[in-house]
């Protein structure tokens, strides 16, 4: 009798839970069905990459030109076919200087140079729709990184973005991506940050409780599939 009255509790508790998460459970389905629909790498946009061939770096290279300054960071690559290093300051700035006896500091980059690299380096990027400037402080959206930034938007709405410092491709954003990351959004409950490396998106408040929520509902009705049912006992006719 008492196993009978605890299970009556106990799918009355699965019921109400049931509405409560019912509608958190059907969009984390749906959302994480529409972030499975393509190959991540398409959604990254890689395919618009153009692999470039691996140019080493010359066997001597003229020293950083530091000059008394302080930098967090030094690191030398190949760019536009010549070794460059790239500097950041405390702040986050990062200057470019030639790795050559000159160390002379390298131009700020340009529509013109933004737009010869995406020519060079994206598919479909010679043709581009617009190309824009904008401030560390003004970053759009789909981008989301505090430092200032050229947008080159592709015939099929992608957005190529180029770190306005390094110059560098610093982000492919293809028009699935921003689906994509809309629906993130959803799935993990946040539409502000989406970001899976900040620890509080990932584990905020509303999703562990819903999260807990729908495991108990989980349990509880896993409980009731061993309920016992009494036999119906059949009337005669």
């Amino acid at each position: 009798m008492a196993q009978q009255k605890f299970m009556r509790l106990f799918a009355k508790w699965h019921i109400w839970l049931g509405w409560l998460v019912g509608i958190p459970i059907l969009m984390w389905t749906v959302t994480g069905l529409i972030m499975v629909w393509y190959p991540i790498e398409q959604v990254r946009g890689t395919h618009l990459r153009v692999e470039s061939e691996q140019v080493q770096l010359p066997a001597s290279l003229a020293p950083p030109p530091v000059n008394g300054e302080s930098f967090n960071e030094m690191r030398v690559a190949m760019q536009d076919g010549r070794p460059v290093w790239f500097a950041t300051r405390a702040d986050g700035r990062v200057e470019r200087f030639a790795a050559d006896a000159s160390g002379e500091p390298l131009p700020a980059v340009d529509e013109a140079y933004v737009r010869a690299l995406a020519a060079e380096r994206i598919v479909g990027g010679a043709e581009p729709v617009a190309v824009e400037q904008f401030s560390a402080d003004e970053s759009p959206f789909d981008f989301r990184r505090p430092v200032p930034s050229w947008r080159v938007t592709l015939e099929d709405g992608a957005h190529i973005y180029v770190d306005a410092q390094t110059g560098e491709i610093a982000a492919v954003r293809t028009r699935f991506w921003r689906v994509f990351d809309f629906v993130w959004g959803l799935h993990i409950m946040d539409l502000q940050t989406r970001e899976l490396d900040q620890q509080s998106t990932f584990n905020h408040t509303i999703l562990v409780i819903f999260a807990i929520l729908a495991v108990i509902g989980s349990l509880l009705g896993t409980m009731l599939m061993f309920r016992r049912r009494k036999a119906r006992v059949k009337v005669p006719a």
